[in-house]
C-alpha cells in the first residue's frame, strides 16, 4: 500500500465502530489562568485552559465592538470614511484614551486604529453610539451577535471591555472572535499589525500598540491585549509561519512582562512542536472491502481527497491508522460512495478521520451473484461455530 509519510501502519477492522475524541492533554503548562490555542489552517485545537469559562475580558472584548464596526462596512452601513460624532460620555471615558473632545468628528478608519492600536476607549464609546444611539443598545446588539455566532459564555454591558460584573467572555469565545476577524475581514485585519497610530498627536506617550509580540520577527500580526485589576494581562495574539497559523487567547497574567514571555511561548511551542503532513493523496487505495450481493466481490476503499494532518513532533515519521468500515458492504455501490473511514491515532491530540469511496461503482448482482452469495451464507453458517463473531479485522 503507498504511502506519503515516512511509515503509515494501517490495520483494517471490518466492523462498525463509534469512537470519542478527547480534547488534547499536553505536557505544556501555561502560566496563564486560562487559555485556549488553535492552529487555525488544521482545524486543530492544540490547548484549552478553563477555556470555556466567563472570565471578565478587559480591552480584548474590544474586538467584539470592532466585529460589529466590521460588519457595519461590509453591510455598505458606514464607509472607512463616515465620520462619527464625539460625545461628553466618550470624551469623558477613562484608561486608554484617544484623547477626544467634543468637537472632533473622527472617521471610521481612524476610529478602527484608535481602537486597535491605542485601545481608546473613547473611541470605543464613540463607535458604539455612532452605530446604535446609545452605548447600552449598542451592548444589547453585541450580545444578540454572540449567540449568533456561537459564543456562548460572552455577555457585554459595554463597548469598551469597562469593569462590570455583566462583561465577561471566555477564552474560546474569544479565539472565535478572533478567528473570525481573521478569516471574513482580511480587508481590515491588517490594522492589527500597525505598530503606532499618532492620532492628531495628541498623547504622544499613547502612541504605540500595546502587542508586545509584534516586534518579535516571529509572524505575529494581531490582535489584542487587556488589563484590568480584575482580569490581570491577557492577549489574544496570531502569528504565521509558512503556511501554519496560530490563534491563542491567554489571560490572568500578572505582568506586562509576564504576558509578553507567555505569549512568545506559546508560539515557539504551537510552532515547534508540530507539524503539518500530507497523509494521503486524492483516489489513494488504502484497503479492499468485500462486497454482498455484487456484481464485483470486492471493491477499493480509496481518499476521497488529499488530506493533511497536524501532527505531534514524535510522531512524524511513525504514524498508525485503521480503516473501519461495516463488513461486508451492500450493493448496489456507486464510484464516489462514502463506505469507510481511516482514523489516525495523533497520540495526545484528538483522532482524525478521513472519508474513504468507493473506487468504482458495484451494481447489484444478477442472480448468478446472488446463488453464490446465498451459497456461501449457508456454507459459513453450517461450518462456523454459534458464537463466533459475525464480524473480523482483516
Amino acid at each position: 500500500m503507498p504511502h506519503l509519510l515516512s511509515r503509515l501502519a494501517c490495520v483494517v477492522a471490518a466492523s462498525c465502530v463509534m469512537v470519542t475524541s478527547a480534547l488534547p492533554a499536553f505536557a505544556f503548562d501555561t502560566h496563564a489562568r486560562a487559555a485556549w490555542v488553535y492552529d487555525l489552517t488544521t482545524d486543530t485545537l492544540l490547548l484549552e485552559k478553563e477555556a470555556d469559562t466567563p472570565l471578565p475580558p478587559a480591552s480584548m472584548s474590544k474586538l467584539m465592538t470592532l466585529n460589529m464596526l466590521f460588519e457595519a462596512l461590509r453591510d455598505g452601513r458606514v464607509t472607512l470614511d463616515t465620520r462619527f460624532s464625539v460625545s461628553t460620555r466618550a470624551k469623558n471615558m477613562g484608561g486608554s484614551t484617544m484623547f477626544l473632545d467634543e468637537t472632533d468628528r473622527p472617521t471610521v478608519e481612524e476610529l478602527i486604529q484608535g481602537i486597535i492600536v491605542l485601545s481608546g476607549n473613547d473611541a470605543c464609546v464613540a463607535v458604539a453610539e455612532g452605530l446604535a444611539g446609545t452605548e447600552d443598545n449598542f451592548a444589547r446588539l453585541m450580545n444578540e451577535r454572540a449567540q449568533a455566532l456561537g459564543m456562548d459564555n460572552s455577555t457585554f454591558a459595554n463597548a469598551s471591555g469597562w469593569p462590570s460584573p455583566a462583561q465577561r467572555m471566555s477564552m474560546e469565545d474569544l479565539g472565535i472572535l478572533a478567528t473570525r476577524l481573521i478569516k471574513d475581514f482580511p480587508e481590515y485585519y491588517g490594522y492589527f499589525g500597525q505598530l503606532e497610530f499618532p492620532y492628531d498627536n495628541r498623547a504622544p506617550q499613547n502612541r504605540n500598540n500595546r502587542n508586545p509580540l509584534l516586534k518579535l520577527g516571529i509572524g505575529a500580526d494581531g490582535l489584542k491585549t487587556g488589563h484590568t485589576q480584575e482580569a490581570g494581562y491577557g492577549l489574544v495574539g496570531s502569528a504565521m509561519q509558512g503556511n501554519r497559523r496560530l490563534v491563542f487567547v491567554i489571560t490572568g497574567l500578572s505582568s506586562e512582562a509576564e504576558r509578553a514571555q507567555e505569549a512568545e511561548r506559546i508560539v515557539s511551542w504551537g510552532f515547534r512542536q508540530f507539524a503539518q503532513k500530507t497523509i494521503a493523496t486524492s483516489g489513494q487505495e488504502f484497503a479492499r472491502a468485500d462486497v454482498w450481493m455484487g456484481s464485483e466481490t470486492n471493491v477499493g476503499l480509496v481518499a476521497a481527497q488529499d488530506m493533511s494532518l497536524l501532527l505531534p513532533a514524535p510522531m512524524l515519521q511513525d504514524v498508525t491508522g485503521t480503516v473501519v468500515y461495516s463488513a461486508p458492504l451492500q450493493a448496489p455501490i456507486l464510484q464516489g460512495d462514502k463506505v469507510a473511514e481511516l482514523v489516525i491515532d495523533r497520540g495526545d491530540m484528538p483522532e482524525a478521520r478521513l472519508p474513504l469511496v468507493a473506487d468504482r461503482t458495484i451494481e447489484r448482482g444478477g442472480v448468478g451473484p446472488r446463488l453464490r452469495t446465498a451459497f456461501s451464507v449457508l456454507r459459513t453458517k453450517l461450518t462456523t461455530p454459534s458464537d463466533a463473531p459475525d464480524t473480523v479485522a482483516q
